[in-house]
């Protein structure tokens, strides 16, 4: 149980460096091709690297056995849903000079993550704990009621759709990477068809003629699969609450990133909400360390 625990912590720890880092480094260099092809190329080489690793891997009897259930195949449809959503305006985040406001989602995506843990998994929920959620809900309602026409939507649909996604994950017992292609393969037939639009339309930069930024863009796949399933690995570990405090990791990394490399714009008003954010997380962090 400790081994397994401090795995998760592990891989946990390693995909929300990669998104928080890596990741907003390299969508955003990409993003001038446009938010639209960006989340088309995005869904469409991310089903195409699990295709690969499953064939590699041999799972395709896996794989076949999982669709073979309703349940499995209903709740997969489900998460694709919601992780296609979050990859969505996570990339408009980025390609607009949100980044920030992304990050804003992730921070307070894990005490949402956290709640629905004690809900729906009766996950340990002590003082500490429930100081450490009000000390964010107060952060979410200082931001909202005093900053009304600049409601924070995109981090909110970001953080709402990444921990359903997480809560739908934690309740199908598949295969990570297997579930990864199953949602990826719903998301598929959209992606196909956007693409193919832009295509129409001549606004592509996917083309023979461009091979060094064509091989760049199939890169989406990677820098997709490989965080997640370390992240959606580490939830199966150890569960809700604590991976959502460790992937704080992850808007830690953006907003120095958005503020301090990419220049966005950065409120006192934030800066507030923020500082209430890191405390909650340390109050949470210093509780999960005492108990494990």
């Amino acid at each position: 149980m400790k081994q397994d625990f401090n795995k998760g912590i592990y891989l946990t720890s390693l995909g929300s460096f990669w998104w928080g880092f890596i990741g907003v480094i390299y969508f955003e260099y990409v993003s001038f091709i446009g938010h639209i092809e960006l989340v088309a190329h995005r869904c469409l080489w991310t089903s195409f690297m699990l295709i690969i690793t499953t064939t590699f891997f041999s799972k395709w009897k896996i794989f076949k056995e999982v669709i073979s259930i309703n349940k499995n195949l209903i709740g997969l449809f489900f998460s694709g849903f919601l992780i296609f959503i979050n990859w969505a305006i996570w990339i408009y985040a980025v390609a607009t000079d949100r980044i920030i406001d992304a990050s804003f989602g992730y921070f307070i995506m894990p005490i949402i993550s956290v709640l629905l843990g004690y809900i729906f998994f009766k996950e340990r929920l002590n003082k500490k704990r429930v100081i450490s959620i009000l000390l964010v809900l107060i952060s979410i309602l200082i931001l909202i009621f005093f900053s009304l026409k600049s409601l924070p939507w995109v981090g909110l649909v970001v953080a709402f759709s990444w921990a359903f996604y997480n809560l739908v994950r934690k309740k199908i017992d598949v295969d990570t990477d297997i579930g990864l292609l199953i949602e990826s393969l719903y998301i598929l037939p959209f992606a196909l068809f956007v693409f193919y639009l832009i295509s129409k339309a001549g606004f592509n930069d996917f083309s023979i003629s461009n091979p060094g930024l064509s091989l760049f863009l199939v890169l989406a796949g990677p820098m997709t699969v490989i965080p997640l399933f370390l992240y959606v690995r580490g939830v199966e570990l150890i569960g809700l609450g604590p991976t959502g405090m460790i992937f704080y990791i992850t808007p830690t990394l953006q907003f120095i990133l958005g503020f301090f490399y990419y220049n966005e714009d950065f409120s006192s008003l934030k800066f507030l909400s923020f500082i209430i954010i890191w405390v909650a997380v340390i109050i949470y962090l210093k509780d999960l360390y005492e108990k494990n």
